[in-house]
């Protein structure tokens, strides 16, 4: 993991502030036109169950009066750094969140998990099965980044939105049930939401994103167990199509959907991306399945491709679409209670 230069600590209540020198963080990954627009600080919060670590991309330019925000949760093994290009996935890094917080104005607040069982930073998410998970409280930590960053960043209340990835995502789905008042709407890649829950069940009407890829052979589309031959103690959970019905029940959507098959760009990419959406107004709530025909344990990107070795952990990666753009033009018109 990439180890932070400081050049201040500031003491803030129960909160410590890292100040990181953006240029300095990303020597060597990024231009200094890809950075010179946005501050990342990494930031400390003591909680009940210890200190705990996040980081703030805060993109330059007007606020209007306020920031929106998203809070984004990595994946099972990965770290906050992931999303901030500072850290890699078996050489891999991408910067594609640094891009869309800079061209859209909109603040990322990027928490770290907790170690589980296995020693990997997991989320406590509502898997009752999922063995390796941490035990944290990690809705309390994250519903008070939530709390800080409308009073200390800026941030608009009432555009608070949530995306995460794999076990990301299922702790997003997690927020989604424990603290739908704070969050205008969630997204989640590459998750399944749980066959043996530790939650109550969704009943908040919310707008949901979700994308999934047909041949994830991690968190298998149709569902069942979350395995890999690296990955032990992972849970299990129910089908990409079963979690969609859910939410679009809760919401009290139409059942017919809007359907947009999105044109193949590149006749080497074996995959294929068509977007679901069940809402008509893109300010009320909605629900919304971006399912990826062929794709892995992978988000889309028209700007990304990821090297052999990650594809062949991972399985397929679309090229049709930008998951950042297509979640963004999702969440932005969307406030809290719709």
């Amino acid at each position: 993991m990439l180890s932070f230069p400081t050049t201040a600590v500031h003491q803030i209540g129960s909160l410590v502030k890292y100040k990181l020198p953006v240029l300095a963080a990303l020597a060597g990954l990024f231009t200094s036109a890809s950075t010179s627009g946005m501050a990342i600080d990494k930031y400390e919060m003591v909680t009940p169950d210890g200190a705990r670590h996040y980081i703030v991309v805060t993109p330059d330019g007007p606020s209007n009066p306020k920031h929106p925000a998203i809070v984004l949760l990595h994946g099972h093994g990965s770290s906050a750094a992931w999303f901030t290009g500072q850290d890699s996935f078996a050489g891999f890094r991408t910067n594609e969140w640094l891009q869309l917080a800079e061209r859209a104005h909109v603040l990322l607040i990027i928490p770290d998990g907790a170690k589980g069982s296995d020693g990997k930073q997991a989320w406590n998410d509502c898997r009752a099965d999922a063995e390796t998970n941490s035990t944290t409280d990690d809705v309390h930590f994250i519903s008070a980044l939530i709390d800080t960053a409308i009073s200390q960043h800026g941030v608009d209340p009432d555009r608070v939105y949530a995306f995460g990835q794999s076990n990301g995502g299922g702790m997003v789905y997690r927020l989604g049930i424990e603290i739908p008042q704070k969050l205008a709407a969630i997204g989640v890649q590459s998750a399944l939401m749980p066959t043996r829950s530790r939650c109550a069940v969704p009943s908040y009407p919310l707008s949901v994103f979700i994308t999934h890829g047909t041949d994830d052979k991690i968190a298998p589309y149709s569902g069942g167990e979350v395995t890999h031959w690296a990955l032990r103690g992972r849970g299990s959970g129910i089908s990409i199509e079963e979690s969609v019905a859910i939410w679009r029940k809760i919401g009290g959507v139409p059942e017919q959907a809007n359907t947009y098959r999105f044109p193949h760009l590149d006749e080497k990419d074996l995959t294929s991306a068509t977007r679901y959406t069940w809402g008509n107004s893109s300010a009320g709530l909605q629900i919304e399945f971006l399912k990826i025909q062929g794709g892995g344990h992978t988000w889309p990107s028209r700007s990304v491709s990821m090297p052999w070795l990650v594809r062949k952990l991972l399985g397929a990666m679309n090229h049709d679409v930008d998951l950042t753009t297509e979640l963004w033009s999702f969440f932005k018109d969307k406030r809290l209670n719709h």
